[in-house]
Parts: structure tokens; C-alpha cells; sequence
């Protein structure tokens, strides 16, 4: 059967000589993985373009009743990014979000409250054009009430954090006494409530905060592991 759906592409793997197999979050089949024959061909050119993290696409997807990895019957761009594939900052915030939800989102079922926060969040990040340097700190505190752990403030994140003895860093070196903690509930409480008005002064706290953040998410789900391109976007918090 033939099902019309709008996508969010996470991530792809490469597949024989020219196909992809990708995972995309779906609004009416939750997350699917489908192959994808030729994509990677020389010609026609800019189709495996359509499969970079986050790219929304609208989707005639064939399904199973027995699940598993099926194929697309059409697919195209639902909304040209204008910002998204040229900075190479949000690039870089881009990766790092993407491998975070693809871990994150296990669900092969509808559900349209979280579809529509990732829709929106990806397309408010792709129009802004200065001041986004939070937008991974705040993403990741309103991703949280989608995935079953919402937060109220500071103090639930760093207080969890301090006292878990379980809780795995995530990159050597990275780790804030727990006394700093305290000091950054403030922080946090600001992007929760007034994220335009923070106050976080420097990319080395906002490293700090994003550090504590994923401790935290890793707390909630099991099986999050090291998130591998936190490294890679402590570049763009550093500024």
C-alpha cells in the first residue's frame, strides 16, 4: 500500500554502489527506514542532497504490515532551506541535532505533536539569521517534554546530574565540579523561559551547559551512548 506523508530525513547509510539507505521520521508512519535505489549516481546530479540531516521532504512511501526497511515511490523537497546547507555553523548544529533525535526516536507510529515541534523548530532555525548561537540548549530542553521527560527548570537537570553516580561523561575533560552546577540553573532557567534575554557569556559555559544537557538526556534513555559530533560543534559554540 501507498501512504503520502511529509519526512524529516536523520541520517543515511550508503548502500551497494549508488543507493542509500536512510531513516526518516515520518508525521503519519513514525520513524521509517527506506531504501533509496540510485541516488548516488553522477547523473542526475544533487539527488543524494535531498537525504542531508533534517531535510523536509514530502513522501510517497510504500508500507508493510510487517515493518522493516521498505522503499519510496516518490520524493521531493518540501521546503528549500536558505540558510541551513551554507553556514557552516548551523551546519554543524544541524549534525550534531540530527544524530541526537535519531537516537532518540525509536517509535514506528504517528505522532503529529512531535512531528510538528521538529517540523517547525527545524524551520525557524533555517530563517534566523543572527543570535541562534542557543538554539541547541533550547531545542534539546523542548525536545525533552516530547520524549517523555519534559523539564521545569534548572535545578531538575543539574540536581539529577550531580547526584547520579551512573551518569557517563561524554568527553574527557568536560566534566564541571559538582558545585558549578548550581551555577548554571540560572542559565538554564533563562533559555526555559526567556531564551531571547540569556545571558550565558561565552561559548566555553554554553560547551559547559550542553555537556550537562546531554548527561541529562542520557540519564533518561539507556541506550544514548556518546553523542560523536559534540565535538564537532564545540567549534561553533566557542564564538
Amino acid at each position: 500500500m501507498l501512504i503520502k506523508t511529509r519526512g524529516i530525513v536523520l541520517n543515511y547509510l550508503k548502500y551497494r554502489e549508488t543507493s542509500i539507505i536512510a531513516r526518516v521520521y515520518t508525521e503519519r508512519l513514525g520513524l521509517q527506514t527506506y531504501i533509496i535505489n540510485g541516488v548516488r549516481k553522477a547523473k542526475p546530479p544533487g539527488r543524494i542532497a535531498l537525504f542531508q540531516p533534517f531535510t523536509l521532504l514530502d513522501l510517497v512511501a510504500y508500507t508493510s504490515r510487517q515493518g522493516g526497511i521498505t522503499r519510496l515511490s516518490e520524493y521531493r523537497c518540501a521546503v528549500p532551506f536558505s540558510t541551513l546547507p551554507y553556514d557552516v555553523r548551523k551546519s554543524s548544529v544541524v549534525l550534531f541535532l540530527s544524530e541526537v533525535v535519531s537516537r532518540t526516536l525509536l517509535e514506528e507510529e504517528e505522532n503529529e505533536p512531535l512531528f510538528n515541534f521538529l517540523h517547525d523548530s527545524i524551520l525557524d532555525f533555517d530563517q534566523q539569521r543572527e543570535g541562534f548561537e542557543n538554539f541547541a540548549l533550547i531545542f534539546l530542553l523542548h525536545l525533552a517534554s516530547y520524549l517523555g521527560f519534559g523539564i521545569e527548570s534548572g535545578e531538575e537537570i543539574t540536581s539529577q546530574v550531580a547526584f547520579a553516580s551512573a551518569a557517563p561523561a561524554t568527553s574527557a575533560g568536560s566534566s564541571p565540579a559538582v558545585l558549578r552546577f548550581r551555577e548554571f540553573d540560572q542559565y538554564f532557567n533563562e533559555l526555559l523561559q526567556t531564551p531571547e534575554r540569556s545571558t550565558i557569556p561565552n561559548g566555553r559555559v554554553r560547551r559547559e551547559l550542553l555537556d550537562v544537557l546531554i548527561r541529562y538526556y542520557q540519564l533518561h534513555i539507556e541506550k544514548l551512548g556518546d553523542i560523536r559530533s559534540l565535538d564537532v560543534l564545540s567549534e561553533v559554540l566557542a564564538e
